[in-house]
């Protein structure tokens, strides 16, 4: 009775089928953890810090922006960093380890400096260097990126070598939920602890996510990678080019549309990734932590949308129209934050934010199936397609984010000081004004993506016998 029951319930877990003989569920479990750590940097990056320095600090939303910015502009280097642990020389065996680890440093140590950098960036640190304020936050900032990104490309290319190919796509989908839960977890616990801020309290906080997020990485790394011994024939052998795989990806018909699409959209919906917070404090008048609290909704809505991205997929679903159904689900959410402020509404806000979340997981899923799904042509595969996916989604997401703050300091510095009218006169018409684009370049993603719905058939087309892309298949 005791293992029926205890067999009853390991299949009732959620993806319990994910795990496998190379990859047991003790191990995945424990191996996840390196995402709860990326998830919990990842909100102090985008989510608590660019409201701390825009609020409580007075720092200039242009200079925040571009702070964002750096670790977001780094993402591109991922398919580089995946590279080079696929293919590094170690006579230990070792690929993914140092990756992990060392990337676990560089996360710790920008964390660890990160409150001292912005207390000097917000002036209450008396000094005579000139920008020294921003010189010390952007290191900071890039050193906390290139960890995070290094630990996460690393560590998701460590469970793809234990996973088998029949449960591989179940753990990539476990690792990105969790990555979603440790967002949401780690910014309700933020914001809580800074619900009466400090710096004192600013700089135990951060420190003290440092210290958890290189603790989860170790436990998540011990003993997890199987290691062999390489020769000397072995660690002298060249490497492979990508130039010729690139050629081919960009001759395969519909990669140079579905990237330019990739790339607008994601402007489209990132644009407000700086200024949500600011915009709920300094408008709306809300807390720290009532603000710190929109990215767990935000994280809500885009498990919502890779869930019904999902199913849909899975059925068959026509993936350049479940694009299309995201982009106008991100219309309908800056409208409901646009109209928040004129009718003083959180509700509308909060629901605002979890819908920009939901639309841009759908849009994203979506996007990223049409790109696996693409036929392969000569030396261009799967990865390949990922990996530009990638580079064009992470690239936009870091152009707009400072390009976000810049338009919403020169809007309203024109708004406030009477150059756009009396109508306009208002703290939050710079806010408004970034929101409106976003709704402008939605719009023209939709135009970019008109062709390749119209090439690709009907809602719901599935040859038979062929498998359909699903949420399980989505990496991060």
């Amino acid at each position: 009775m005791k293992a029926r029951l205890q067999h009853m319930s390991l299949k009732a877990m959620p993806f319990a089928d994910a795990a496998s003989d190379g990859l047991p569920m003790d191990q995945l479990l424990r191996l996840s953890l390196f995402q709860v750590s990326v998830g919990m940097a990842s909100v102090m990056l985008l989510g608590t810090l660019n409201r701390v320095m825009i609020v409580e600090l007075s720092v200039p939303a242009m200079i925040v922006a571009l702070m964002i910015a750096l670790p977001v502009l780094i993402a591109p280097f991922r398919a580089l960093l995946g590279f080079r642990s696929d293919t590094h020389k170690s006579a230990i065996g070792w690929k993914r380890v140092p990756y992990i680890w060392f990337g676990s440093l560089w996360q710790f140590g920008g964390l660890a400096v990160m409150p001292f950098a912005l207390l000097v960036l917000g002036g209450d640190v008396v000094h005579e260097i000139p920008f020294a304020g921003e010189v010390l936050a952007a290191l900071a900032f890039l050193m906390t990126g290139l960890g995070l990104h290094m630990t996460q490309t690393a560590g998701l290319a460590l469970a793809s070598d234990r996973a088998d190919d029949e449960t591989r796509p179940r753990v990539v989908a476990l690792l990105y939920v969790m990555f979603l839960l440790g967002m949401g977890l780690s910014a309700v616990i933020v914001g809580l602890l800074l619900r009466d801020f400090t710096s004192l309290k600013l700089i135990r906080v951060i420190q003290g996510a440092a210290v958890v997020g290189i603790a989860l990485n170790l436990v998540a790394l011990w003993k997890q990678e199987h290691v062999r011994p390489m020769s000397k024939a072995e660690r002298a052998a060249p490497r492979p080019k990508f130039a010729d795989a690139w050629s081919d990806f960009m001759n395969g018909g519909q990669a140079g549309r579905l990237l330019v699409c990739v790339f607008v959209g994601t402007m489209a919906f990132n644009m407000q990734d700086v200024l949500l917070e600011p915009y709920g404090g300094e408008i709306l008048g809300l807390s720290v932590s009532a603000t710190t609290l929109l990215t767990a909704l935000w994280a809500i809505g885009a498990l919502t949308g890779f869930g019904l991205a999902g199913a849909r997929l899975a059925r068959g679903s026509n993936s350049f129209r479940l694009a299309g159904g995201g982009i106008l689900a991100g219309i309908w959410a800056f409208s409901l934050v646009i109209f928040a402020a004129p009718m003083g509404s959180e509700v509308l806000f909060f629901a605002g934010a979890g819908l920009i979340g939901f639309g841009g997981g759908l849009f994203a899923v979506s996007t990223l199936t049409a790109a696996m799904t693409m036929p392969a042509t000569g030396t261009a595969g799967r990865g390949l397609a990922l990996g530009a996916w990638g580079a064009a989604q992470a690239t936009a997401a870091g152009v707009s984010i400072a390009l976000g703050g810049g338009l919403r300091d020169w809007v309203g510095h024109a708004a406030t000081t009477g150059q756009l009218g009396e109508a306009l006169n208002s703290p939050a018409t710079g806010y408004s004004f970034v929101y409106h684009t976003e709704i402008g370049l939605l719009f023209v993603t939709l135009v970019i993506l008109g062709p390749l719905v119209r090439q690709s058939g009907p809602y719901s087309p599935m040859e038979a016998g062929q498998r359909p892309m699903g949420l399980a298949d989505f990496p991060t």
